[in-house]
């Protein structure tokens, strides 16, 4: 099976030595995305412009793969503050329709650059 390497430049680039996505037959591995905005490499501030820049970028490197987060069967979610779990799950159910995938929450003492939130996905396609 090959692999292929899913690249954009609407999504952060990486900041250390991994892709934005890798695609292995019909499963692509999304990896983690912080809050950073693709045209500056900043990070937005605030814990509810993160998650939204966080599933915008995960949305982005999902369509560069020539998918959607829809086709997502997992998310891990990882959270410096466990109390922000509230706002992930509202601006969640704006990228995702239901049935809904599966998911971890998990929280963590840092992320980072500071980042409040990040957040990584599986998906299948075909």
């Amino acid at each position: 099976m090959s692999r292929d390497i899913v690249v954009t430049s609407a999504a952060p680039a990486a900041i250390g030595t991994y892709s934005q996505a890798v695609r292995a037959g019909n499963t692509i591995y999304l990896s983690g995305q912080i809050g950073l905005d693709p045209a500056s490499m900043q990070m937005v501030e605030g814990i509810d412009a993160q998650i939204v820049r966080v599933f915008e970028n995960l949305k982005a490197v999902a369509t560069a793969a020539g998918a959607t987060l829809d086709d997502a069967v997992k998310f891990n979610i990882y959270l410096t503050d466990l109390a922000n779990f509230a706002k992930v799950n509202e601006v969640m159910a704006q990228y995702v329709a239901q049935p809904y995938p599966a998911r971890a929450a998990v929280g963590v003492k840092e992320l980072p650059r500071g980042a409040l939130v990040e957040a990584d996905a599986v998906l299948v396609v075909g």
